[in-house]
């Protein structure tokens, strides 16, 4: 992660859904701001299987935690489908590919005891070449079918962030 990213300017939104203003990120996440995340589930060309990695231990939010989604909060000024092609280019390095809407839902939960409120954007797109981590951000990275990802779901210890968590239902129905 990014040294400053506490200090990066992020959308501020309202519990509707609506832009409200702008924050730093360390105010947001203080003080428990609505805002929005974009992200994207990568799908193999063949649609069997879901790209799947681990956080590294240095990122300011659920670190060490497994994810399916590559993305982040959205920027002032962002649309949600600009902000999941730049994060889907910064975190495992795919460009020029086409994304799905998936789902898309508001979370109200918990970080570090103090209120996360987020409202999510999840897209899909599908890509077979390389892929390449961003180092501060991506620990590892693999290829999962369907069925792995939901059989380590279904183990509530497994350390898988909690706010794609609540996307699963509707990424796979």
């Amino acid at each position: 992660m990014n040294p400053n990213a506490s200090d990066e300017l992020v959308a501020v939104y309202d519990r509707t859904g609506a832009v409200v203003g702008v924050e730093p990120r360390s105010t947001v996440y203080a003080r428990g701001l609505w805002h929005a995340t974009s992200g994207v589930l990568v799908r193999s060309g063949d649609g069997e299987r879901i790209y799947v990695h681990r956080r590294t231990e240095t990122k300011s939010v659920y670190p060490g935690m497994h994810d399916c989604l590559a993305g982040g909060v959205v920027d002032p000024g962002e649309t949600v489908e600009v902000t999941a092609i730049r994060e889907l280019e910064e975190e495992l390095g795919i460009t020029g590919v086409d994304l799905r809407p998936l789902a898309n839902t508001s979370w109200d939960g918990e970080l570090n005891g103090k209120p996360m409120r987020c409202h999510l954007f999840a897209f899909e797109a599908t890509y077979d070449g390389p892929i390449c981590h961003q180092p501060s951000e991506i620990l590892d990275g693999w290829w999962w079918t369907d069925a792995e990802l939901i059989t380590h779901l279904a183990d509530p210890t497994w350390p898988f962030v909690p706010d794609t968590r609540v996307l699963i239902p509707d990424m796979f129905r």
